[in-house]
């Protein structure tokens, strides 16, 4: 993938959520435990694991193994949530639209990627997700062997800030089977919600309740001198959907967003998952 085409950033979503995103200038970071890894975050810290205890080993330090393997085993069953917009470097995509695009009946909207960088400041950053099962070479493989073999309490203060390290990384981590989705986040880690000036927001189904933080888009856009048709640069209607191009481009218009009404077009994918 050439440096042009990993300068946008595409999300995938519903038209209620690009009402919120366009009309109420609000970004959603929603629970990544909700999201359709079942083993989100738990996947790098079980390979985390793995590694740490191979390392130990071949030290010959067998006793340590177990005591690390059981360390680990408790930590993960913790329900530690990190909250975070996703996007894909990938444009128009069939399992893109299946998976977040309603089915391919949503919107796919592009973003500028300098843009989203200068916003993530704070408790905000922008992630690349690597998609690995062997972590070995992770910095935090090395840091966890050195508390052990200098003699750190397995309960101790030390190895609580490795662990919330370790888990402050797993958000960008994915199982190899996800390796087509080339995804970025925004997001606010585990133990960074206290550092975010945003009150939380629950939408309640019938089914359930679900945690988000709205991001103001437009005071972010504002921070960093743009506006939020600066930061959009195209908006593709789903191959799927049965929406009106022209009725899309009033509501925008009607929105006061008369340069984003003008980057509307068609999906040219040919994913058809219903019969019209």
């Amino acid at each position: 993938m050439n440096h042009q085409s990993r300068a946008i950033l595409y999300h995938y979503t519903d038209f209620q959520a690009v009402d919120g995103i366009l009309g109420h200038a609000q970004l959603r970071v929603n629970n990544v435990l909700r999201m359709n890894d079942s083993a989100e975050m738990r996947h790098f810290m079980d390979r985390l694991c793995a590694a740490v205890s191979q390392r130990l080993e071949e030290d010959g330090d067998d006793e340590r193994v177990g005591r690390v393997r059981q360390l680990f085993r408790e930590e993960m069953k913790k329900e530690y949530s990190a909250f975070a917009a996703c996007f894909s470097f990938h444009r128009d995509d069939a399992a893109q639209w299946e998976r977040y695009g309603n089915r391919g009946r949503g919107v796919c909207i592009a973003f500028q990627r300098e843009y989203l960088e200068k916003m993530a400041t704070g408790a905000l950053s922008l992630q690349l997700v690597f998609y690995q099962n062997d972590m070995a070479g992770h910095p935090m493989v090395e840091k966890f062997c050195s508390l052990i073999r200098e003699g750190a309490d397995l309960h101790g203060e030390e190895i609580r800030r490795a662990m919330c390290e370790a888990w402050a990384c797993s958000v960008s981590f994915k199982h190899p089977s996800f390796r087509s989705e080339y995804e970025m986040r925004l997001v606010v880690s585990p133990f960074e919600k206290e550092g975010l000036d945003i009150q939380p927001c629950y939408h309640v189904s019938k089914e359930r309740i679900k945690k988000y933080y709205p991001l103001d888009l437009k005071g972010m856009c504002e921070r960093i001198g743009i506006d939020v048709e600066d930061l959009v640069t195209e908006l593709i209607i789903g191959p799927d959907s049965t929406q009106s191009a022209a009725i899309f481009q009033d509501y925008l218009r009607d929105q006061g967003l008369n340069r984003l009404a003008q980057r509307v077009s068609l999906s040219d994918c040919p994913l058809r998952v219903s019969m019209k």
